[in-house]
C-alpha cells in the first residue's frame, strides 16, 4: 500500500474535525434558536423595535434580524460542511477555511455594533469573548491543518475533475 493510500481516510486528526462539525450544526440550533424563540415569544422584539419604548433603539431591529440570518447560514453552511466533509469532496478544505474565518470577522463585528446600541457595555462580554476565543483557537489549529495535512490532502479528492478528463 503506497504511503497516499495509507494516508487517505477519515483517519487520525480528521475524527476529532468530524467531532466539531457533527456537533456544530447542533450546537447551533440548541444554543441560538431558544435565544431567538425568546426574543420573539416574551415580548423583547416588541420592546427593542418600537419607536418611544424605554429600551429602543433604530439599531435593535437591523441588528437582531443580521444575527438571525448569519446563524441561520451558518447552520446551513455547517450542515453542507458536513456534507462535504463525508463525501471526501475536494472542496471540503477551502470552504472549511472560508467559513471559519467568516465566523472569526463576526464576532467582533457584530460585538462592536451591539455596543453602538449598547455604549456603556464592554465591547467582549464574557459570553462574546468565549465565543471568540473558541473560533481563533479553532481557527490557529485546523485553518494550518486543512493547508498542510497530507492527509487533507489525500482524502479530499473527490468531484475533482481527474487529469485523464482534463486532458481530453
Amino acid at each position: 500500500m503506497s504511503n497516499e493510500q495509507n494516508l487517505k481516510g477519515l483517519r487520525g486528526w480528521l475524527l476529532l474535525v468530524a467531532l466539531g462539525l457533527v456537533l456544530s450544526p447542533i450546537r447551533i440550533l440548541f444554543v441560538q434558536l431558544p435565544i431567538y424563540n425568546e426574543i420573539f415569544s416574551d415580548g423583547t422584539w416588541e420592546a427593542l423595535t418600537t419607536p418611544g419604548s424605554e429600551v429602543y433603539h433604530s439599531l435593535w431591529a437591523p441588528l437582531l434580524t443580521g444575527e438571525i440570518i448569519f446563524n441561520f447560514a451558518m447552520l446551513l453552511a455547517s450542515l453542507y460542511l458536513v456534507y462535504l466533509f463525508f463525501s471526501k469532496h475536494y472542496l471540503f478544505p477551502k470552504v472549511y477555511i472560508i467559513i471559519v474565518l467568516v465566523a472569526l470577522v463576526f464576532i467582533p463585528l457584530d460585538a462592536w455594533l451591539v455596543a453602538q446600541v449598547l455604549p456603556g457595555e464592554p465591547l467582549f462580554d464574557a459570553q462574546t469573548l468565549q465565543e471568540f476565543i473558541r473560533v481563533l483557537v479553532s481557527a490557529c489549529i485546523w485553518i494550518p491543518y486543512m493547508l498542510v495535512s497530507k492527509r487533507v490532502k489525500a482524502t479530499f479528492v473527490e468531484g475533482r475533475a481527474s487529469k485523464e478528463m482534463v486532458a481530453e
